[in-house]
């Protein structure tokens, strides 16, 4: 086991109550549903040199909820005043640990992070080994995460070696270890809710089926995810996986499950949850992407200071980029871009402050990043703020009111000085995809050409820069049809042509439907099939 980080200093998130909020008289005490399952470790802060004091404890970005420990940050999703959950306080890393952790394999380092946000108390170290282990069991890849090293400095990092060929197998299967852990110890059980644009569901269905004490419901953009995708969530025949088919987008299949979870009592009465990508324990577990990243692709750990690596992300809901950014405030020198399809609330963003939806969703062929809302944006705020809760608060209450805002002009520099941006359309996407085959005979998934677009527009321009590294979210055998929109022959593994000839079950939400109260009637049989079970189980 690598040594524990060795704590130089702890940047404090959570206590600063600034008054230089310039959109405090926006504040509307509207409070969101937190999750049903009601975990221990909720409190307010203890103290200074108290027993308390020293566990990890969570915040909410808006700042009007009680703090809570990593359970109940991993239970709850969303704060109970809507925000979302953040360190109260960030390890700081030195030097010395950074040389230790760079000979690390990826298992370790996740296991290393998880250390530091989770907390002895919680989980045993033995016993966090044991589950990391366990989530990474399945991989393909004996690394679990692989670095290929290409042409003309081109660095890809496959996050991708999980069982649904996509990264979000890498924090779904922690993050349902995590769940189990705790399910088991308090003989509780729960009704996960995903919405999902491709990835997302299939990730999240892999990471529980089966599990005694966890049911699972995903709903899916019908006939807007690729063939692959919705295959890999409908041919799981599973007695606790339950998908929906909508006949919509995904930022309109989330209106039902945000519906669902405003109605505090109901999400309370039957133990609901979400694995979206704002809950805490995935970008806990991204931000081991970024270290990896940087380890692999530095030249040297021995210069003072220690030398930059560029990451670029490609983003839709920002998690990665939200976890890259606090990898940055634990002393990690990393410099982030931001890389996003056609839909480009996110560049609109960085470059002008225009925090704000367009007309619609546009159907690119990064379909898992055709999304509107990029939640994980509230984390990055409340951290360039300076943990401000009631600068974020206002900020994303008046976004959620007005579906618009533009960012205060100090944000927006901090914003703008800490990410590079890029938006890359489809006409690039295929054309960087066609590059990387004829100069390396390497296919890329679409999500990832949306990286690599920026990296070729760097060389291409013979721009001065650090070592660049591209998170690579996906396998392009899950994307055969950009594939050939760029003139290429997709590879596709045996498993996945097995996909095709498999038994498929999947309950239509069709237009004129009342998609919430399909949903609320779903969890209300699964809540009395569970006490059935219970009431019947042998004491």
């Amino acid at each position: 086991m690598l040594a524990t980080a060795s704590l130089c200093q702890s940047h404090s998130l959570g206590n600063q109550n600034s008054s230089r909020s310039m959109l405090a008289h926006s504040l509307s005490h509207r409070w969101k549903a937190s999750g049903g399952f009601v975990p221990r470790g909720q409190g307010f802060p203890s103290g200074p040199g108290t027993e308390a004091s020293r566990i990890m404890w969570y915040v909410s970005t808006r700042g009007m909820a009680p703090r809570v420990d990593f359970e109940g940050a991993l239970f709850s999703g969303y704060a109970p005043d809507g925000g979302l959950y953040m360190p109260e306080k960030l390890p700081q890393l030195d030097r010395d640990t950074l040389r230790q952790w760079s000979v690390a394999s990826y298992p370790s380092l996740v296991k290393e992070l998880c250390s530091l946000f989770i907390g002895p108390e919680l989980i045993p170290r033995d016993d966090l080994n044991d589950l990391i282990d366990r989530a990474f069991s399945r991989f393909r890849h004996k690394e679990v995460v692989h670095l290929s090293r290409l042409r003309n400095g081109l660095n890809v990092l496959e996050l991708w070696h999980g069982v649904t060929y996509a990264f979000k197998d890498l924090s779904l299967c922690c993050a349902a270890q995590f769940l189990q852990y705790f399910l088991e110890k308090r003989k509780k059980h729960i009704t996960v809710v995903v919405g999902t644009s491709g990835d997302t569901g299939s990730a999240a269905i892999e990471s529980v089926q089966g599990a005694e004490n966890v049911d699972i419901i995903v709903l899916l953009p019908k006939g807007r995810c690729t063939k692959i995708q919705e295959l890999q969530m409908t041919t799981v025949l599973r007695e606790n996986v339950h998908v929906f088919g909508v006949e919509g987008n995904s930022d309109e299949l989330d209106e039902p499950i945000k519906a669902v979870f405003a109605d505090v009592a109901f999400v309370k009465e039957h133990s609901l949850m979400s694995l979206n990508s704002i809950n805490w324990s995935r970008v806990l577990v991204q931000m081991a992407h970024h270290f990896f990243a940087y380890f692999r692709c530095a030249p040297t750990l021995d210069l003072h200071p220690l030398p930059p690596v560029e990451v670029v992300v490609p983003s839709g809901g920002a998690g990665s980029l939200a976890a890259g950014f606090i990898a940055q405030k634990m002393g990690l020198p990393i410099h982030l871009v931001v890389a996003v399809n056609s839909n480009d609330i996110i560049h609109r963003t960085v470059q002008r402050g225009d925090f704000s939806l367009s007309e619609a969703v546009k159907p690119t062929l990064a379909s898992a990043m055709d999304i509107q809302v990029p939640y994980n944006m509230e984390r990055i705020f409340w951290l360039l703020s300076g943990s401000d809760s009631q600068v974020t608060r206002a900020l994303m209450e008046q976004f959620e009111r007005t579906r618009g805002v533009s960012l205060p002009k100090e944000l927006h520099s901090k914003l703008s000085e800490a990410v590079i941006s890029q938006s890359v359309s489809d006409e690039a996407i295929t054309q960087t995809m066609g590059r990387c085959w004829e100069e390396n005979q390497y296919l890329l998934c679409p999500h990832s050409a949306v990286a690599v677009s920026y990296h070729y527009q760097q060389v291409d321009g013979r721009q001065p820069s650090p070592p660049r590294c591209c998170l690579a979210p996906a396998s392009a055998a899950k994307f055969p049809e950009a594939v050939l929109a760029a003139g290429l022959t997709p590879e596709t593994p045996a498993e996945i042509l097995a996909l095709e000839h498999k038994e498929a079950r999947c309950t239509p939400m069709r237009k004129g439907d009342d998609w919430t109260r399909m949903l609320r009637g779903l969890i209300e049989d699964l809540s009395r099939q569970w006490r059935g079970r219970f009431r019947n189980a042998p004491a």
